[in-house]
């Protein structure tokens, strides 16, 4: 059996689900330099779910942008932690309505009996941790790509 390519996902929009720390780790690598407004992150208690809307720079197309001369492509993506107990944040104003984030990673550390927290580390020194009964997030595509404002792609200097 023959893993699965980025290219092959590249023109379909993405719908996955991480319920182990080898799928987060796909997850956590698709989301890497997504940015989102503040706004756009909504905690329901009753149903125990966190969502981000994100605008994900979409890395599974980067090398046929290239091969192209086209634009880098970002998307909006549903970013959906599921089975949340609570949420707790760090070095972020929530009253800061103008406030863009950007995500850095996505990291699971376990508890006891299957619980644990997703950690959203963010740029700047913030971070979004998730108390969870179990590791389940997900992440879909929700419109279709656009070409990236800036016209890079995302790079961090060693």
């Amino acid at each position: 059996m023959i893993d699965a390519t980025f290219e092959e996902g590249a023109e379909r929009p993405l719908a996955l689900r991480a319920e182990t720390d080898e799928d987060l780790g796909v997850i956590s690598a698709l989301v890497q330099d997504a940015v989102l407004p503040i706004t756009e992150i909504h905690y329901d208690r009753r149903r125990r779910e966190l969502a981000l809307l994100i605008n994900r720079f979409r890395w599974e197309d980067r090398s046929a942008a290239e091969a192209r001369g086209r634009a880098y492509e970002r998307v909006q993506s549903v970013l959906l932690v599921g089975d949340a107990m609570g949420v707790a944040s760090q070095g972020i104003d929530r009253n800061a309505r103008d406030m863009i984030l950007s995500v850095l990673s996505l990291a699971w550390e376990p508890g006891e009996d299957g619980t644990g927290r997703l950690v959203v580390t963010l740029a700047g020194d913030g971070a979004i941790a998730v108390s969870a009964e179990c590791l389940n997030v997900a992440l879909k595509d929700v419109t279709r790509p656009y070409a990236a404002l800036s016209k890079k792609a995302p790079s961090h200097p060693v």
